[in-house]
């Protein structure tokens, strides 16, 4: 049995359950996502991938700045959802829009809950040193992602995952995972299991102020810190390659051999010495630039430091 759904969602994360949902002949109703913001160089307005996803299938966008007006909730009550379906939307249901749907409001998150619970989920659990999480669907409570849990997928951690690597490959398997939960939910079987009381750790948002590699930490850290900032934010050093002193973004690393002084170039194919071991820089980016691989960028270095900042 199809049902009828209000769809909260924001960036591409989201848009393989939006689609999956819509192939599986489910009504979207309406789409509730992030205004539009100004992006890239130019600054130009750009609208949210669940935004123009749901252009494309001609359903109705609502794009509001917040939940908490009156009128906005009423409006969102007169859809007459069965349920509402919410990924990565970004802005705080009220208990008034939690309840308006008829069974509520189902969430897909990004961890084995109750660990990593909050707004950074994969870059905290790479960053982490974690070598499985997975995505969950639960129903939606007042709290920070405390809610009962449906269903879950498990998923390992490769020793050189970066965060947008498994960000891709947990979008695809959400949204297989929340058509499963509505498809149970239809014929009236959607078992709800309270979340553990132990365990629970917090995904708190990556700070711009903690995106600097710091060299001093052992290479596991550095490596884990790296991927986990990959491709965006991005984790960064100062080096002098050229005539002044430049920040260039690490997209990609891996463990190496070697010792020396936190920050010390080791050889010259980019291996840095850390706070104990060393690793070795893969792909870079220079400002303004294209990510290129170690052996492009070092092509086009004029001068080689001694040592990162």
């Amino acid at each position: 049995m199809s049902l009828r759904i209000v769809f909260f969602g924001t960036p591409a994360f989201a848009v393989p359950t939006l689609t999956e949902i819509i192939g599986q002949g489910h009504e979207v109703a309406a789409v509730y996502t992030q205004p539009p913001r100004a992006a890239g160089r130019g600054l130009s307005t750009r609208r949210s991938p669940v935004h123009e996803t749901a252009e494309m299938f001609a359903i109705p966008v609502e794009t509001p700045r917040t939940l908490k007006d009156e009128a906005i909730q009423a409006g969102i009550a007169d859809i007459g959802a069965d349920v509402g379906v919410v990924v990565a939307y970004g802005l705080i249901l009220p208990p008034a829009v939690l309840t308006a749907p008829t069974h509520g409001c189902l969430n897909l998150h990004a961890s084995l809950l109750p660990r990593w619970r909050g707004a950074a989920p994969i870059a905290r659990a790479i960053m982490a040193g974690d070598t499985e999480t997975g995505v969950m669907v639960m129903q939606m409570d007042e709290g920070l992602d405390t809610g009962p849990v449906a269903m879950a997928e498990r998923v390992a951690i490769g020793a050189d995952t970066t965060a947008g690597e498994l960000t891709e490959t947990l979008a695809r398997l959400g949204g297989d995972l929340m058509v499963r939960a509505l498809a149970a939910l239809s014929r009236g079987g959607l078992d709800l299991v309270q979340q553990s009381a132990d365990g629970v750790t917090y995904a708190r948002k990556i700070d711009k102020a903690e995106t600097r590699i710091d060299w001093s930490k052992p290479a596991a850290e550095v490596h884990g810190h790296i991927r986990g900032l990959s491709p965006e934010p991005g984790a960064w050093f100062e080096g002098t390659f050229g005539k002044k002193p430049e920040r260039i973004r690490v997209l990609r690393a891996e463990r190496a051999s070697g010792d020396g002084l936190p920050g010390t170039i080791l050889g010259d194919n980019l291996t840095i010495a850390c706070g104990s071991g060393a690793i070795r820089l893969t792909e870079l980016q220079r400002a303004g630039k294209q990510p290129v691989s170690s052996e492009a960028f070092l092509r086009g270095v004029r001068q080689m430091p001694e040592t990162l900042a």
